[in-house]
């Protein structure tokens, strides 16, 4: 009964830790005034059939702070990575040479940064959902193992450490979000 008891305290680190890592790697997909590669992860292209990221077809660098180049492993596929990138619709007008592409990052409007503020919050909510119903779905099955056999101060403690790993979880979410904030408002 312990073991099963600390089982799921275990688990429950898990499904908080990854709800956390999905929030950080999501909010690095958000253009916040620079050059950042990542807000092409979401941008997808027909490569032969099947949809890709851009970086699995291209390589993607920063030569300076203000500027992106993509350059496609192909040059059959900078029209189609041009046209991803204007139908994705993350605010770049790709330029095409004819060798690469070049995006240049705009300096975010007050709206928009309002804008990304906002779904950051929101990403944070969603990221604090996911750790609220992990805690409670850990803290039912603790209380079904109580009903079994397990002692109420043995599942009182495992209560309580499901509760300090959501605060912990929480708090990072907040501090993620806080950090996101400052960058988007940073001009």
């Amino acid at each position: 009964m312990i073991e099963k008891a600390k089982e799921l305290v275990d688990g429950v680190k898990g499904r908080m830790s990854d709800a956390v890592k999905f929030l950080e790697e999501d909010l690095k997909t958000y253009r916040a005034g620079k050059a950042n590669p990542m807000v092409f992860n979401n941008v997808m292209v027909d490569y032969y059939g099947s949809l890709m990221p851009v970086g699995q077809v291209a390589s993607i660098t920063v030569p300076d702070a203000k500027t992106i180049v993509i350059q496609p492993w192909e040059k059959k596929m900078i029209p189609v990575i041009e046209k991803a990138i204007i139908d994705a619709n993350i605010g770049f007008t790709p330029q095409n040479n004819g060798e690469s592409i070049r995006c240049n990052v705009p300096p975010l409007t007050e709206d928009r940064r309002k804008e990304l503020i906002k779904k950051a919050h929101a990403a944070g909510e969603n990221a604090k959902v996911v750790i609220r119903n992990a805690r409670r779905d850990v803290i039912d099955a603790l209380k079904k193992l109580q009903k079994e056999g397990l002692s109420e101060d043995m599942e009182k403690d495992q209560e309580g450490s499901v509760q300090k790993e959501t605060d912990a979880a929480v708090k990072k979410v907040d501090e993620l979000i806080a950090a996101k904030e400052k960058d988007i408002l940073t001009v």
